[in-house]
């Protein structure tokens, strides 16, 4: 029996280890599938014409924003860092909900970023918002 309750505690144990080194490690595949492309693995974007993700303003100014971007895409000038944009952003329609709020949430806390997480619920209301809106922010 305490053969058994050390397994366990170690499962636990490196369980817990493993989600406070990658909390959010759907949403790195996610983002690693349907963003790093354009956003660079670190982030990072493509200077003077994608917006970088890494230590980006914009996502503390437009948070509900952000979950009708990644589905819908957005046309137009954008400013992140104090540098414009134009670069028309594809949307990705075929993301749920969770998917969304995992990506976003990964990327709160990645390169950088100490962004709060966003919850499922919210970014359920974000999204019903934006398909009322052709603008998003």
């Amino acid at each position: 029996m305490k053969n058994k309750l050390t397994f366990a505690c170690f499962l636990a144990l490196f369980g817990w280890c493993a989600c406070k080194e990658t909390p959010y490690q759907h949403g790195k595949i996610m983002y690693t599938n349907f963003c790093e492309n354009c956003h660079m693995a670190d982030g990072s974007g493509l200077k003077g014409i994608i917006p970088p993700l890494a230590k980006a303003d914009f996502l503390q100014k437009n948070k509900e924003a952000v979950p009708c971007i990644i589905r819908a895409g957005m046309k137009g000038e954008i400013t992140v860092g104090g540098q414009t944009y134009h670069t028309e952003m594809v949307g990705i329609p075929k993301l749920t909900e969770f998917e969304i709020t995992n990506i976003i949430n990964y990327i709160h806390t990645s390169w950088g970023n100490n962004l709060p997480p966003v919850k499922h619920p919210d970014v359920r209301t974000w999204l019903k918002r934006c398909e009322k809106n052709t603008k998003p922010f």
